[in-house]
């Protein structure tokens, strides 16, 4: 058991009163109101100390009012101490007024721009969106990585062009747990690994497998090599709530790497489940 407060660095907040999630219509449980309290109640007994909110694809143009909202929640709530908000990259630099006006918010850490969900393959290294991604380290502002494995080629691409740039990879680069598939991606991971401005999260990966039949076995090898590839050093804890819902509950993923860590130092334990993710996005400041 995990007996010190945790930093959970990859926390979804709704309001579908306020915003459009036009995404939800293929997932209806998760379409409704999802609150700190919400998360709070069901961690239990875990207890979180910090989180870090993750956008959550709000339809455009709304990234903005949603980066607002999450300012106000912060400023009601002290355990909210990081947003990675929205931002069209596509649009290249002329988007860096919108840049400049994010980082002005107090709660603000890093940018996503969702990769997964584009059907082309270069999206994430077209000369707009490296562009983009190259003003961020000018707003002391990280990028979010979220992909599916068979998009790894082209983000590998695109981290060499931008050294300068703090990557956090979501959901250790989403593999094909459901199939059984191991490789590409842990050649990928083991190739991101060697790049030093990339920290990796482990989150969402009970939705990667299949959401009725998965097995804590099924996924030990998954977390097994990001653990070997990227060290304690560059890890942290994501529970990708509530999308984490669907393969099962938020203290279900908390337990599994519980479990996988059993044997792993109580310093590493630390690392992985709340020092790094303070240090990752300075939840500390």
């Amino acid at each position: 058991m995990i007996d010190f407060p945790i930093t959970d660095t990859h926390v979804h907040l709704l309001d579908t009163r306020r915003f459009r999630y036009s995404w939800a219509a293929g997932a209806p449980k998760l379409g409704r109101d999802w609150t700190i309290a919400d998360l709070t109640a069901r961690a239990a007994p875990y207890v979180i100390e910090n989180m870090a909110f993750a956008e959550v694809d709000v339809d455009m143009p709304q990234y903005m009012d949603e980066a607002l909202w999450v300012q106000s929640l912060a400023d009601q709530d002290p355990r909210l101490k990081g947003c990675v908000a929205c931002l069209p990259l596509e649009r290249g630099a002329a988007l860096e007024p919108e840049m400049e006006r994010l980082a002005k918010l107090p709660v603000m850490r890093g940018i996503r721009r969702l990769i997964q969900n584009q059907p082309d393959p270069d999206f994430a290294v077209k000369p707009d969106f490296v562009a983009a991604v190259k003003l961020l380290p000018k707003y002391g502002l990280s990028f979010d990585i979220c992909i599916y494995h068979h998009q790894f080629p082209a983000v590998l691409k695109l981290v060499r062009q931008c050294p300068d740039v703090s990557f956090i990879l979501d959901h250790i680069g989403k593999p094909g747990i459901r199939d059984g598939l191991t490789e590409p991606w842990k050649a990928h991971i083991r190739e991101l690994a060697t790049m030093p401005n990339v920290v990796c999260k482990l989150s969402g990966v009970t939705t990667e497998a299949d959401h009725a039949h998965w097995t804590r076995d099924q996924l030990r090898p998954y977390i097994d090599h990001v653990i070997a590839c990227f060290g304690f050093d560059r890890l942290m804890y994501g529970g990708d709530w509530p999308v984490c819902e669907l393969a099962g509950e938020y203290k279900t993923w908390l337990g599994v790497l519980d479990w996988a860590t059993a044997g792993c130092t109580p310093g590493e334990r630390r690392k992985l489940f709340r020092d790094n993710g303070i240090r990752a996005y300075r939840l500390g400041s």
